[in-house]
């Protein structure tokens, strides 16, 4: 049987990952919200269109939950239960924020699912309802912030929009799209149901050095610090500071002999900014705001 992945949720991360999987022969299924054409995929445009997991080998489901819970599992529950034991592998993207704040700590896989925000409760559930569901090969992944090709700092920093937000003690974990993909496909190929992974880099770093760091590899002044309390954030951005950890990511390189490509950001950004076309950007007349 030619193996099959179903992408629920045609997002950045299954951009990345489709290429890999066609390339050996896969066959990829995606959905998205409006039509679109992705060369060699499959596209359902759900939920106007059925799903159907006839054939389906493999699942990754990246859909978030929110306030009324995860929209895969309130409209596909059963069905992915009945195909259960026929799945070879069924993949989660939840988040690092199922930890909530640490002050700063290092968390891993064996530490205590403790959200300390509306979204990071959010995950947690989905996270418990995904691993209710019997004979289901679930893995979950936690993924840290992402960046890569068109989400770097890079554009922002040269329309003169980018700040550099500084909370004491602050930091965040993130990770480069391209481990994100290759830890997917580590796992595909040596299923562990049931398996809890986190997916971030080896350095934990403050926001502004990183903001710093890409202002530099632009050769652009470094922008001014703006104290968090000054900043004006919304709601939801400010929450993301609310949360304050350093995450391990020892078992995708022991169990899944995970190599990072970008250990820290200063590799991931000088791959994404080789991989824009920075000198053809033109700064929009009116900046959206951050």
């Amino acid at each position: 049987m030619q193996k099959t992945l179903l992408c629920l949720g045609y997002g950045y991360t299954a951009r990345s990952l489709a290429p890999q999987l066609l390339a050996r022969g896969w066959r990829v299924i995606g959905t998205a919200r409006e039509p679109v054409e992705v060369p060699g995929v499959e596209m359902i445009t759900w939920p106007d269109e059925e799903i159907s997991l006839t054939g389906v080998t493999h699942v990754l489901s990246s859909i978030g939950p929110g306030a009324l819970g995860d929209p895969i599992l309130a409209a596909l529950h059963d069905e992915i239960a009945a195909v259960a034991t026929d799945l070879a592998w069924f993949g989660y993207l939840s988040t690092t924020a199922v930890y909530g704040d640490r002050g700063g700590d290092w968390v891993d896989e064996a530490t205590p699912v403790a959200p300390t925000s509306e979204r990071g409760n959010w995950r947690a559930l989905a996270e418990r309802q995904w691993q209710e569901i019997p004979d289901l090969p679930l893995h979950i992944f936690r993924l840290a912030g992402i960046y890569g090709p068109g989400r770097g700092p890079f554009a922002k920093l040269m329309a003169g929009k980018a700040r550099r937000i500084v909370k004491p003690g602050q930091v965040f974990s993130r990770i480069h799209v391209e481990d994100i993909t290759q830890a997917l496909l580590a796992s595909m190929d040596q299923p562990n149901p049931g398996g809890i992974y986190n997916l971030c880099d080896d350095d934990p770093a403050p926001p502004q050095d990183v903001l710093g760091y890409a202002a530099e590899l632009l050769g652009l002044p470094i922008p001014a610090e703006v104290p968090f309390d000054e900043a004006g954030m919304t709601p939801m951005a400010r929450s993301f500071y609310g949360e304050n950890k350093r995450v391990h990511n020892n078992r995708i390189k022991s169990e899944l002999g995970v190599e990072l490509l970008y250990p820290s950001y200063r590799e991931g950004l000088r791959a994404v900014l080789a991989a824009e076309d920075m000198e053809a950007f033109v700064p929009p007349a009116e900046p959206p705001a951050l």
